[in-house]
């Protein structure tokens, strides 16, 4: 199974929907993914990405699945904690955590420092961990440490388009990197493309694979879009 993850088109984070440039980057990513042999497509509920993955479906003749799972992570201080500066923002906190703390850099210990242990994005992290796998299991893919076992094997392709955040959660639980790392040094734009394959190696074991990360070449002036990442 190939699943090729999307990020929606520049926000309007007020509105939850898409900037006029944005429903024009949602259709140029419709026309660069009409060729890759999608089957459905899935999208977290919230309108940004509900409405960028609508474009895709109005182009192959598909409906949008929504995955509650998939809504933009929450952050900020979790009641009763210590006030986690800078409002929580995970981006702005993991860049601070490695710059302070080199060594967190390859550590799997990065959930017990404050700045995510007191932080209530530890919780959503786990939500959409959790989701994700149980979203796997509906292709035959079951999570077995830190890889997967496929017990049915589909020959498809799907989509899924999200956010920055729960996005990051996935290649962090997937990939097996730390949540500050893949903050940190995959940060991908908006309506970007990457792939990730689920095929069985040897027996029944599945190692995913990144195939393509953060393609936006199907995007006009793509040297000039910004990163955004709030809620």
């Amino acid at each position: 199974m190939r699943l090729i993850f999307v990020r929606h088109g520049e926000p309007d984070y007020k509105h939850d929907c898409l900037t006029e440039n944005g429903i024009r980057q949602a259709k140029c990513t419709a026309e660069r993914l009409k060729q890759d042999g999608i089957s459905a497509i899935f999208a977290s509920p919230m309108g940004r990405a509900m409405e960028t993955a609508a474009c895709t479906a109005e182009q192959l003749g598909l409906t949008v699945t929504p995955l509650p799972f998939m809504h933009e992570i929450d952050w900020g201080t979790k009641p009763g904690a210590q006030e986690v500066p800078y409002d929580g923002h995970i981006w702005t906190l993991a860049c601070k955590l490695l710059t302070e703390n080199p060594e967190y850099a390859g550590s799997y210990d990065w959930a017990e420092h404050p700045y995510f242990r007191d932080n209530r994005c530890l919780a959503e992290y786990r939500k959409v961990a959790d989701g994700f796998d149980s979203f796997l299991e509906g292709y035959g893919l079951y999570r077995s440490g830190n890889l997967y076992v496929c017990r049915e094997n589909h020959e498809e392709t799907i989509a899924l388009f999200a956010h920055g955040g729960s996005g990051a959660v996935v290649f962090s639980h997937v990939l097996n990197l730390p949540f500050p790392f893949v903050l940190t040094t995959l940060p991908y734009g908006v309506c970007s493309v990457s792939v990730f394959a689920f095929w069985p190696e040897q027996s029944e074991v599945v190692i995913p694979r990144l195939e393509l990360f953060n393609d936006m070449r199907h995007l006009e002036n793509v040297r000039k879009e910004v990163l955004h990442f709030e809620k």
